[in-house]
């Protein structure tokens, strides 16, 4: 494990930068660089160095059986990793890549069995962003990276929430500016028929469909099984959380409304400090003293990429309690829902039921 080393921080200026290209041989190396996707900022090992794999586990706290998305900067780098790419695999790498998709196929040999959790498939995405396609190629390595947060924790979206969590335990954090999409990739599972998706993202189950027709969602998605071993990232254990409490309300506006003034007026008795993330439509019912808005109702999108953000400046403002309004599972909502019942661990208020 790399703790208690001095981590270079990097505001990225150009691809052809001495400290851009020394992260990247450092990469390459087998030591781990935080970067900025479209999703969230990833830290990064060579995704073939066992060693450099395990430091992910050891810097983040990280289960060991929870397997890793291996990220890459063109085609050419897919072939080796796997046994064979179904012709519906490739019609959505067509479609989608690069982007926020992550497709799981049969891993090949050179694939350590530290990246994938010890299953026999590999996850692999190529991420739509400039500086992480650049920083691949320079390293000239597939790259193994989950979210560079402390395992558990919200997810980064801006380097400074890295450097929060892992200064210290890292290399290099290279700063991208905010990542534009804010929840993770969406997984979908290609060795099955008809294909899963294993966790909801930035491409909807609607956008797959119509590329390759039916697809199922797991039931784990849809809170209707645990999962015993975790065939992607996100699936089985308590994920996305601040330290606070956090509450999913769901309902009708006026029973979410009036569920939420009671539990903050009871918290307020006994001194407890609550907020609520709420619709911008919706504020007003609550009062500014109480309430942050996390977007528009009717902006999913929005939504996504202020989420986990808003987690942690509750975490900075000493919140104890979180209540969030439910939005609906349409598109990528259906994401934004998964994340936030995620990090609730069970914490869900069907109000006026």
């Amino acid at each position: 494990m790399e703790n208690g080393m001095r981590t270079k921080y990097i505001e990225f200026t150009s691809e052809d930068s001495p400290e851009f290209i020394e992260a990247a041989m450092a990469l390459r190396e087998g030591r781990l660089v935080a970067f900025p996707t479209e999703t969230v900022y990833g830290l990064g090992a060579n995704a073939l160095d066992s060693n450099a794999v395990r430091a992910i586990y050891d810097a983040k706290g990280r289960p060991a059986d929870n397997p890793l998305i291996v990220h890459i900067a063109d085609l050419e780098m897919l072939k080796p990793l796997v046994t064979e790419i179904k012709p519906d695999a490739l019609k959505l790498i067509s479609a989608y890549w690069p982007g926020p998709l992550t497709i799981i196929l049969k891993k090949s040999g050179i694939v350590p069995e530290i990246t994938t959790g010890g299953l026999d498939t590999v996850a692999v995405r190529m991420p739509d962003n400039f500086i992480a396609l650049e920083l691949i190629k320079k390293a000239g390595v597939p790259v193994a990276a989950p979210s560079a947060n402390r395992s558990g924790k919200p997810s980064p979206t801006m380097a400074k929430h890295v450097l929060e969590d892992l200064d210290g335990r890292i290399s290099y954090i290279i700063d991208g500016g905010p990542c534009k999409v804010g929840v993770e990739s969406t997984v979908v599972d290609m060795t099955v028929d008809p294909a899963i998706i294993l966790r909801p993202g930035g491409i909807t189950p609607e956008m797959i469909e119509r590329v390759i027709g039916r697809v199922e969602l797991d039931k784990s998605i849809l809170g209707k099984k645990a999962v015993d071993r975790p065939r992607a990232p996100g699936m089985k254990y308590r994920h996305y959380a601040p330290r606070a409490e956090v509450y999913v309300v769901s309902g009708s506006s006026e029973d979410i409304a009036a569920w939420l003034r009671s539990a903050v007026s009871e918290d307020e008795k006994s001194g407890k400090k609550s907020v609520i993330l709420a619709a911008k439509e919706h504020i007003q019912e609550y009062g500014l003293e109480h309430a942050v808005s996390y977007g528009s109702i009717n902006n999913a999108s929005e939504i996504a990429s202020n989420i986990f953000r808003l987690f942690r400046e509750c975490d900075r403002m000493g919140t104890e309690k979180i209540y969030v309004e439910a939005i609906p599972r349409e598109g990528i909502g259906l994401a934004v829902m998964n994340r936030i019942e995620k990090a609730a661990g069970g914490r869900i208020i069907h109000a006026g039921k």
